[in-house]
């Protein structure tokens, strides 16, 4: 979609983006993968508890503190779960059709031609807003820490503003390992899920019951990723069409986490508290997993009325424009937030005790002023969000060689090809590394050389851009030499459809590489 910059513009490519949707299309994980963000980011305004002190600087607590009574409202609304399971969902129809196009993996090959095409495809709207969104904050940090300045918010704003990059990190993992995640579910199905489920129990019984030190960290993989593996299973419609399994994945989600709160030593928030000595989310833990169970199994239980809703061409069309600025909303909001309690300080303005009646009265006027310059924000920097066009190799034999000419070119090209995949995977690891690591330190005390542990590795904010922007660097080049394979690269016109894709749940060719198209123009997940 092509970025105007008139809001007339925008409105009128979403809805002919909408309008040429076709039918076959799950609008319902697109519906699933805005509401979700959109939570989290309401959520992060409304339990932002600022208070200034006697020397003028401001602290940013968490209401749920000031508030314990309203810590179970997080069983509802701390829905990360659902966007994993979403991702889940998209990873699969979307490896699954990049195969079949790509004749080498097509025959039963191991798919390594595919993998770095993949994961470009896939990383692309995630990692472009994550690094240009790195190098603002980084460059706006650097430049008031060499003018010697800093507001009463300066510092915790350079620590907070880069808390939504862990959820990055988390992603590129999800994304790296889904070939491998994939063959385990096309063998194991449900089994796969069970013991994903068994890792994580197991890793919070060495944690609490024995003690051992630093394996609660293996549960950021093991408890997203049994998420995970629901989407797969969603995709191959295991979870539906009926209410039934959904329905008992609620309630043994449910009633697992309220068990494991009750009588184990897990927190009743499940988002993290400010003094915790356990946090659900921080590591994570089994409560975590089991909330997500119940969250997936209650959203599947919503799917047809929500389906009939999203029919609704207004409905639709505000789904799809939302889905084109998810991510680059997600990554701004709390630098909007910020910037909101930044304009309230610098013109003197009260501060009321957080959760008093004065408190509540201006949340409104707080969140709408967040939300306005957060849609500033996404104005200017959403067309580093723009889908790319879509990648992949054609099923186009690259043409034969001229009588005389050398083969050596093509024996490059194949050498490049193969070394694509592991070079794919080592940049997404230095990404990984990069991204959650800027995460746990922040953008401030650049020139200190302040840092963090993430796990039990110091690491500093340049080292985290060093290894994210290599990373990422790495992962393009990788994606661009894997299309530049033994075969060419074909696209069709933009106003032809394209060969079947893999499709919604009830069947592996239910949709076709039509929706998935439509998807990527509109920029939502399951293209």
């Amino acid at each position: 979609m092509q970025t105007t910059g008139v809001p007339a513009a925008r409105a009128a490519g979403a809805r002919a983006l909408a309008a040429a949707t076709p039918a076959t299309r799950d609008r319902f994980v697109d519906l699933l993968r805005v509401a979700s963000l959109g939570t989290v980011v309401l959520g992060h305004w409304l339990m932002a508890a600022v208070a200034v002190g006697a020397d003028g600087r401001a602290e940013v607590g968490n209401l749920l503190a000031v508030v314990p009574a309203l810590q179970p409202a997080t069983w509802l609304l701390q829905v990360m779960p659902v966007f994993f399971f979403v991702g889940g969902f998209s990873h699969a129809l979307s490896h699954r059709s990049l195969r079949r196009r790509t004749p080498s993996a097509a025959a039963g090959a191991s798919g390594a031609d595919v993998y770095p095409v993949f994961l470009r495809a896939r990383l692309q709207r995630l990692l472009r807003p994550a690094m240009v969104f790195t190098a603002v904050w980084g460059a706006g940090a650097l430049a008031v820490q060499l003018a010697g300045g800093g507001g009463a918010l300066a510092d915790t704003a350079a620590r907070l503003a880069a808390q939504p990059l862990w959820f990055i990190g988390v992603y590129l993992a999800m994304v790296a390992l889904t070939p491998p995640l994939l063959r385990l579910h096309g063998r194991y199905g449900w089994g796969a899920f069970a013991a994903a489920v068994a890792a994580a129990a197991l890793v919070d019984v060495l944690r609490f019951a024995a003690g051992v030190p630093y394996v609660e960290f293996l549960n950021f993989a093991l408890v997203w990723l049994a998420v995970h593996q629901l989407g797969f299973l969603r995709a191959d419609g295991r979870l539906g069409p009926g209410p039934h399994v959904p329905a008992a994945l609620a309630l043994t989600g449910l009633a697992s986490a309220a068990a494991l709160v009750a009588l184990g030593p897990y927190p009743l928030s499940m988002v993290g508290m400010p003094g915790e000595p356990v946090s659900n989310m921080a590591p994570p833990t089994l409560a975590l997993l089991c909330h997500g169970m119940w969250l997936v199994g209650a959203v599947e239980l919503l799917r047809g009325p929500a389906a009939r809703l999203l029919e609704r061409p207004r409905v639709w069309r505000a789904v799809v424009a939302a889905n084109g600025v998810a991510m680059t909303a997600f990554l701004w909001h709390l630098t909007a937030m910020l910037g909101v309690y930044g304009l309230l300080l610098a013109l003197g303005a009260p501060f009321p005790d957080p959760a008093g009646a004065a408190w509540w009265a201006w949340a409104p006027v707080r969140v709408a002023a967040a939300a306005v310059l957060t849609a500033l924000l996404v104005a200017v920097f959403r067309r580093f969000e723009r889908p790319a066009p879509a990648p992949g190799p054609a099923t186009v034999p690259a043409p034969a060689p001229a009588p005389g000419s050398t083969a050596r070119p093509a024996v490059r090209s194949a050498v490049r090809s193969r070394a694509a995949a592991p070079a794919a995977a080592f940049g997404v690891a230095l990404c990984l590394l990069g991204v959650l690591g800027l995460s746990a330190v922040g953008f401030g005390g650049l020139l200190e050389g302040r840092s963090a542990l993430l796990v039990a590795v110091p690491v500093t904010a340049p080292a985290a851009v060093a290894l994210a922007a290599v990373g990422w660097l790495l992962v393009e080049r990788a994606g661009r030499a894997g299309r530049a394979g033994p075969l060419t690269t074909a696209r069709a016109p933009e106003t032809a459809p394209a060969p079947p894709d893999a499709g919604a749940p009830g069947g592996a060719d239910a949709t076709t590489d039509a929706a998935g198209y439509a998807g990527r123009r509109i920029g939502v997940s399951g293209s």
